[in-house]
C-alpha cells in the first residue's frame, strides 16, 4: 500500500515537472485520487471502537468524556478545540483532553501516556481516538472559543511561540509559515498567521503520512516541526504546543476541516 501511494505521488509530480501542470496542482490531484482510500479510515474505525470499549483499571468506556460540548458529545467538538475546561482549569487540545478522560474515567496513568513514544501503546490508541473524533467534524468550520481569559492568554502565548526564533538555524514557526508565497521542495507552505483557507494547515490534521506510513496527530506534527527547526522536542501536551494550537486554530476561524487528511 505504502509503495503504491508513493508511486502515485511520483506520477502526479512527474507530470507537473514536464510542464503539464504546476507542482501544487499535481500534489492536489494526487491527494484527490487517494482521498477515497485514505488509510486514516482504519484509524477512524479503531478510534470509534476504543471510544465505546470498556478499558483501563476502572473498566469504563469514554462515552461520558466531555470534549467541550457535553458528556459524550463528539460531533462538532474537534472544530472548537483547544478550549478552556473548568474541571482541569486549563486550556486543552483534543489529545490532552482525551488523556484527562482516560485518566479520570478509565483510571489510566496520564503521566505515563504522555511519556510514551508516539505510535506506541496508549499513544497509538490516543492517535486513533483523535482521528475518529476529528472525522466526526469533517466538513464543519473552525470556531475556537475566545471568551475565557485563559483562552485569550493562550492565543497570545501561541503567537509569541510561533514567532520565537532560536536554535542552531535561528528558525521559528514563522520562518516557514509566516508569509504568503513560500514553498519547500515541491510544496507550497500555508501562511498560518491568518486563515489559510479550507482544509489547509490546522484544518488538515490529524493526517496520514504516505512517506512513512504513519498516522500523525497535531501533537506529533508540532513535534516534527520542532525537529526540523533543530529545537529540542517539546513535551507531549506541553503548554507551548497547546498554545500553538490555539493560535493556529483561532486564525483558521471559518476554515472547513478535512481532517483526517492525507499527506505526502
Amino acid at each position: 500500500m505504502r509503495r503504491l501511494l508513493a508511486t502515485t505521488f511520483l506520477a502526479a509530480v512527474s507530470a507537473a515537472a514536464f510542464g503539464q501542470k504546476s507542482a501544487a496542482d499535481g500534489i492536489a490531484e494526487y491527494r484527490a485520487m487517494l482521498a477515497d482510500g485514505n488509510p486514516a479510515e482504519l484509524f477512524e474505525a479503531k478510534g470509534e471502537d476504543l471510544w465505546k470499549q470498556k478499558r483501563g483499571p476502572k473498566n469504563v468506556s469514554l462515552e461520558k468524556c466531555d470534549l467541550g460540548k457535553g458528556p459524550g458529545v463528539v460531533k462538532g467538538a474537534f472544530v472548537e478545540l483547544p478550549r478552556y475546561f473548568a474541571d482541569t482549569k486549563k486550556v486543552q487540545d483534543l489529545e490532552t483532553r482525551l488523556v484527562t478522560c482516560m485518566e479520570t474515567l478509565q483510571g489510566f496513568d496520564g503521566a505515563a501516556i504522555a511519556k510514551t513514544p508516539f505510535g506506541k501503546g496508549e499513544q497509538n490508541n490516543l492517535t486513533a481516538l483523535a482521528t475518529w473524533i476529528a472525522a466526526e467534524s469533517r466538513g464543519m468550520r473552525f470556531n475556537l472559543p475566545q471568551g475565557h481569559g485563559e483562552e485569550k492568554k493562550m492565543y497570545e502565548v501561541g503567537k509569541r511561540v510561533f514567532f520565537f526564533r532560536g536554535g542552531p538555524m535561528d528558525f521559528s514557526c514563522a520562518s516557514c509559515h509566516g508569509e504568503d508565497g513560500k514553498r519547500i521542495r515541491l510544496q507550497d507552505l500555508p501562511n498560518l498567521t491568518k486563515n489559510p483557507g479550507d482544509g489547509i494547515g490546522f484544518a488538515a490534521w490529524p493526517a496520514y503520512r504516505v512517506s512513512n506510513g504513519q498516522m500523525w496527530s497535531m501533537q506529533l506534527r508540532l513535534n516534527d516541526c520542532y525537529r526540523q527547526q533543530r529545537f529540542p522536542f517539546p513535551g507531549f501536551g506541553s503548554e507551548p504546543t497547546v498554545a500553538l494550537g490555539v493560535y493556529m486554530g483561532v486564525n483558521a476561524k471559518g476554515a472547513e476541516s478535512i481532517a483526517p487528511a492525507i499527506k505526502r
